[in-house]
């Protein structure tokens, strides 16, 4: 059974998400504190995760982004703040969707089902063009990067580097080597520019602190999963 984390502060709307959920075969797990959501959304595997932006402790938006830096979990805001402003944050922030109070309950079940079925599918066979690994997301058929929600332009040989490591992760990988499959043994130029492409690929996806390469001293490079 999917399991969904409603994080809200107003009881009785989150019984209400509560009992539609139930209905349509969910079963649900609450907060009505933002640390304690969000603390619950790190340490389970939930389906999905309903939050509200005003919360007593810290704020929807900010669970939103810690959740993204460790699990690709579907979110959807529930909030009474309706301005486009607010929505455009929370999506930019890597939530999946964004609904305002008032709201139908059964519209809620509808965007639920749909994000859980869609998340699903990335991880199956139709996802495997997907690298999503801590906020860092590729998709391989469109040469798409993002990180944290937003996305962020890679010329060729940068993306090159990118996805042959991520492909290949928690392996270290020498500077020859790293040059051999991503330039090619005719390339012009010479290994020291694999550091250079190194660096430029860590400022980009390791901006928001998450690192996801590391330095092997004297070996190489290697892409962590943890």
């Amino acid at each position: 059974m999917n399991k969904i984390l409603i994080i809200e502060d107003d009881k009785s709307i989150a019984e209400l998400e509560r009992d539609y959920l139930e209905i349509n075969g969910f079963s649900c797990a609450f907060a009505e504190r933002g640390e304690k959501g969000l603390c619950m959304a790190l340490s389970e595997d939930y389906a999905l995760v309903i939050v509200d932006i005003m919360l007593p402790d810290i704020d929807g938006f900010e669970i939103c982004s810690r959740l993204r830096e460790k699990k690709d979990t579907p979110i959807i805001f529930l909030s009474a703040k309706n301005n486009d402003i607010d929505k455009i944050r929370g999506l930019g922030l890597g939530a999946d969707d964004y609904m305002t109070k008032p709201f139908s309950p059964n519209e809620l079940v509808a965007r639920v089902k749909a994000h859980i079925a869609r998340h699903s599918r990335l991880l199956g066979k139709e996802g495997k063009h997907i690298i999503s690994v801590r906020g860092l997301v590729i998709d391989k058929y469109s040469r798409r990067v993002t990180v944290n929600g937003e996305e962020t332009a890679f010329p060729a040989k940068e993306y090159e580097l990118l996805l042959f490591l991520a492909e290949n992760p928690n392996r270290v990988f020498s500077k020859d080597i790293l040059f051999d499959r991503v330039w090619g043994l005719d390339a012009v130029g010479d290994i020291s520019t694999v550091a250079v492409h190194i660096q430029r690929v860590r400022d980009k996806i390791e901006k928001y602190g998450e690192k996801y390469i590391e330095t092997v001293w004297g070996a190489g490079y290697r892409f962590k999963l943890q």
